[in-house]
């Protein structure tokens, strides 16, 4: 891990994406997040750490002959008091920085790759501690379809 305690993550999954904040039934309204999925022997490092990873429950449609294994995942939460988080969309007409308003489109495209660095937020509550993942860096390549990378060379009105 370097000096900062920031973690970076390359080539991962990113679920349940709510950069906008949306209300719904396992958020406020308000709160901008996301899940990354994690490899067995990064979440178990991670947990020991004192980071805050949760587990998913075996998927029960798996297929005959695999084992249905939990998945563990660090929920990211994305904040833009204070230093923002640097998110950068990358297409092929280039790089596009999101900021607080455009940040959203995230929630719904096709997404190619994702690298990311989260920072550490120690918390004590009643007792109790741990480490909150904040969001520091996001690169998003998409997955664009035939359409986008035909027009993608016109300018956008």
């Amino acid at each position: 891990m370097p000096q900062d305690n920031t973690v970076l993550m390359e080539g991962v999954r990113i679920v349940f994406r709510n950069f906008a904040g949306k209300e719904q039934q396992y958020n406020r309204e308000g709160d901008r997040n996301f899940a990354v999925l994690l490899d067995d022997d990064v979440a178990h490092a991670m947990a020991e750490d004192g980071w805050n990873v949760k587990w998913l429950k075996p998927r029960e449609d798996v297929d005959e002959g695999e084992e249905a294994t939990e998945q563990a995942y660090l929920q990211v939460s994305v904040n833009f008091k204070g230093r923002p988080p640097r998110v950068v969309m990358i297409t092929s007409r280039g790089r596009t920085n999101l900021d607080e308003d455009s940040i959203e489109a995230l929630d719904w495209a096709d997404i190619r790759n994702v690298d990311l660095i989260v920072r550490p937020y120690e918390w004590a509550v009643q007792g109790k501690t741990g480490i909150k993942a904040y969001l520091q860096s996001l690169f998003v390549t998409i997955e664009e379809d035939a359409l986008e990378q035909k027009y993608a060379d016109l300018d956008q009105q």
